[in-house]
């Protein structure tokens, strides 16, 4: 993990953007805590949890919505890890009334995995969806039984299914032989000690719940809090602020080296959650803000996935309900994470904590450092800057694989690097074997520049996977300006 240290100045202009929503009037509350670790840098309640009220505290429970969804893949990867089921069995293993419609060009029965990977070939249903909690798991049943749109083989495409995941709360209930929220509770609240979350309203007194709103011209209306039923695994979980701190800080615990199997999942099946498994090419929520259009995009298992050329990779959910918005996002390379809950409808949590924590790098001016090399690599990348230098085939022979001298022979290495000596006028004296900053990708990588007269030459070596330690490739090319 990379150490960051956030100052005061950075957390003033967090605050601020913390305080928008609710003066922009998007939302009546809001809770927002920024936090690295289990160290918290800053919390606020904002506005109202409800109107009339005071502000949301960290212990104030919102709905989350589609938050709820890494707790359900959590709760999978829980069975899977005991044997009770396999990612690779087909649905219909758990929910034999899977139909598909007759206006549906693909008909291939898709696997838990692909359902919890966002790419089972069920199209995108977030409006429809939201308003099923309820619904039993029989009306489920009968709901997949009359047969179901298609709109891609499965696996090919990404596609944000929330009647995917409430399959896989049939998955958990059957393959667990107990009730969904009874299993989530039992296996992953209480142990993680996440006593401000279920799926009941009514298990919250009023001071403790937000309630949520929708805007009608310049008046907020309440809305009511539908009831948990068999939809409750795509959005259905109450959370606090501190809670889903929690949540997330043990999610990323994983990325830590030789992370430990602390809770109730493995390390590394927290880890596989926070791994792209389906590309998204689009998105439209990060193509509105500009910075962060380029950033590769995919869903792992129950977790969003963004990687960024200068930040590294960030980890996230989103949530959207009538009457709530809510977001959790960190940062892998440092831990640095947020989570912002709202009581409106589609308010846009997302935007306010994509801001936060992309104001908060900035502002740090961070940048994803070099990759700590090994002792062995800059050894083996000195004895190549000499090997380049002046070439002899007996370091060659100490140095190099045996592929080296069969993938381009010897001799017509050592011509071919006089040769962009010679175009740059010589080289220089100077050894400094400075690391280029570049896309190198491991420890055992090493790309560095040599000083010539007119010009320089860029060296690259990677080394190979076992024992004894040498280098597997040498590449010589002369470095642009």
């Amino acid at each position: 993990m990379t150490a960051v240290k956030v100052n005061q100045e950075v957390l003033s202009g967090v605050e601020e953007l913390m305080n928008k929503p609710v003066l922009d009037g998007k939302c009546p509350g809001l809770f927002a805590t920024l936090f690295l670790g289990d160290e918290i840098l800053l919390e606020k309640g904002v506005g109202q949890h409800k109107i009339g009220a005071g502000e949301p505290k960290p212990d104030t429970s919102f709905r989350i919505a589609s938050c709820t969804k890494s707790f359900t893949i959590a709760a999978l990867l829980i069975l899977r890890d005991r044997g009770a089921l396999d990612l690779n069995q087909p649905i219909t293993d758990f929910v034999e009334e899977y139909r598909f419609s007759e206006i549906s060009a693909y008909k291939t029965i898709p696997t838990v995995g692909q359902l919890a990977a966002m790419s089972s070939g069920l199209p995108s249903d977030d409006p429809w969806a939201d308003r099923q909690e309820s619904i039993s798991g029989g009306a489920l049943r009968e709901i997949v039984a009359r047969g179901v749109h298609t709109v891609s083989n499965p696996g090919a495409i990404y596609q944000y299914s929330n009647l995917g995941f409430a399959l896989l709360g049939q998955v958990i209930e059957k393959a667990s032989g107990v009730d969904y929220r009874e299993f989530v509770t039992r296996e992953l609240l209480k142990p993680l000690g996440m006593n401000d979350s279920g799926f009941d309203a009514g298990l919250f007194d009023e001071e403790h719940l937000a309630v949520g709103y929708r805007k009608s011209g310049k008046t907020w209306i309440e809305l009511p809090f539908s009831a948990s039923g068999a939809f409750s695994c795509i959005g259905g979980l109450f959370s606090s602020g501190r809670d889903l701190r929690t949540w997330a800080h043990w999610l990323h615990s994983s990325f830590e080296p030789n992370a430990s199997n602390t809770g109730p999942l493995s390390a590394q099946s927290r880890h596989s959650m926070q791994q792209i498994v389906t590309s998204a090419p689009f998105n439209a929520h990060l193509a509105t803000i500009p910075s962060n259009a380029h950033r590769a995009f995919g869903y792992g298992l129950g977790l969003f996935v963004e990687v960024d050329p200068k930040y590294g990779q960030f980890v996230s959910h989103s949530g959207g309900y009538p009457g709530f918005s809510s977001h959790m996002r960190w940062h892998v390379p440092t831990g640095l994470s947020v989570v912002v809950l709202e009581n409106a409808t589609y308010s846009g949590a997302w935007a306010t904590a994509t801001g936060i924590l992309d104001y908060a790098l900035e502002k740090l001016n961070f940048e994803l450092p070099l990759e700590d090399k090994w002792p062995q690599t800059h050894e083996l990348a000195q004895q190549a800057d000499l090997l380049v230098r002046q070439w002899s085939d007996e370091l060659a022979e100490e140095i190099f694989e045996e592929n080296v001298d069969l993938d381009v022979p010897y001799k017509e290495r050592e011509s071919i690097i006089k040769a962009l000596i010679d175009e740059v006028g010589g080289l220089t004296q100077a050894s400094s074997l400075d690391e280029v900053k570049s896309a190198s990708d491991s420890p055992l990588h090493f790309i560095w520049d040599i000083a010539g007269k007119t010009g320089s030459i860029r060296c690259e070596i990677r080394l190979n996977p076992i024992t004894p330690i040498r280098i597997q490739t040498l590449n010589v090319k002369k470095a642009e300006k």
